[in-house]
């Protein structure tokens, strides 16, 4: 080969690499998520049946919603643990006027989504004003409404009306897409346009990269990191109403336990950097199908339900250690 044609090539090839690359750092987690489809059906054929991926797809839902709002405040910094306690908060308030005979069905989830939306707005202004670590203020946060509530329903479970329209919302299908499949797809389009779209998106991403940047051009960091925490406290309380209506029933001590651990690893395996200023709805969607296909596979496999929490450990590990090695590749 003549140096003039490598000189030529050498280009080209090096275009290539660099194409390559954006494309494995933006869609790397789509490839993953559809080799182990693929895998999953060559060694367990009827894991690729579309009863059995629709299953996945509705289960999936429940975690998918607080994923969405869990992206939000990780790119803006931030973590949020108290997902898991709102979950059970609002599906308590939820299922408590869902059981009134006379109570429209709208007005109990419309105060579902208040109560979560409200414990939201207190993580964000408690982080922002009196600059305590988010993980502290919504740890805290949680736990002390989880107790209240607990206190107020003296620690039964609580029974609502399975009204068909109610138990629809979690077991009913649009044709043949499940209802919860279909809201959550529904939420992930606007978060995802409105983070990729917007000024306000644009704005979650300069208060991760860079807080004081952006309070130097005019963002008002402070407001913008309380509407995170704000969102995804509404996404609690979507969560509560899909996981709650299947059953029309809710026993607040263990309900919404781990939820937002579960979050919060497919936010990480999303790619999201949990430094903050980095991150995508559309990888978080698919960092909770990997996560409800490995736990779907661990049960088809027989592998003991007690090892679930090892293998989101691993997998949370291996995801920050892969953000580690990029980051340092940049």
């Amino acid at each position: 080969m003549s140096t003039e044609t490598a000189a030529i090539e050498n280009p080209v090839l090096k275009r290539t690499k660099s194409i390559v690359k954006t494309i494995w750092m933006e869609y790397s987690i789509i490839v993953v998520a559809v080799l182990l489809f693929v895998i999953a059906g060559i060694f367990t054929p009827r894991f690729v049946s579309i009863a059995n991926i629709l299953l996945i797809l509705r289960q999936a839902s429940i975690i998918g919603v607080i994923a969405m709002g869990m992206t939000y405040v990780i790119i803006t910094g931030n973590i949020d643990l108290s997902s898991g306690h709102v979950v059970a908060v609002s599906g308590a308030v939820l299922i408590y006027l869902q059981g009134i005979p006379e109570m429209p069905l709208i007005v109990a989830i419309l105060a579902c989504f208040a109560v979560g939306t409200i414990i939201g707005l207190l993580n964000g202004v408690i982080v922002t004003k009196l600059r305590v670590p988010a993980f502290i203020v919504t740890l805290a946060i949680g736990i002390t409404v989880r107790s209240v509530a607990l206190h107020l329903v003296r620690g039964m479970a609580l029974t609502g009306n399975r009204t068909p329209e109610f138990t629809a919302i979690y077991t009913g299908n649009t044709g043949f897409i499940p209802n919860p499949l279909l809201i959550w797809i529904v939420l992930a389009l606007l978060l995802g346009g409105a983070l990729k779209y917007t000024k306000f998106g644009s704005y979650i991403y300069a208060v991760g990269g860079n807080e004081i940047a952006a309070k130097y051009t005019g963002i008002a960091a402070n407001k913008i990191k309380a509407i995170a925490f704000m969102i995804t406290g509404f996404c609690a309380g979507l969560s509560a109403v899909l996981d709650f209506s299947r059953n029309a029933a809710i026993n607040v001590t263990g309900a919404g336990h781990m939820y937002e651990f579960d979050a919060i690893t497919a936010v990480v395996i999303g790619g999201t950097a949990l430094s903050g200023g980095r991150g995508r709805v559309l990888n978080t969607f698919f960092g909770v199908i990997i996560i409800s296909t490995v736990s779907n596979l661990m049960i088809m496999f027989g592998v003991s339900p007690y090892l679930a929490g090892m293998v989101r450990g691993v997998i949370i590990l291996l995801a920050v250690l892969l953000q580690r090695r990029e980051k340092a590749a940049i």
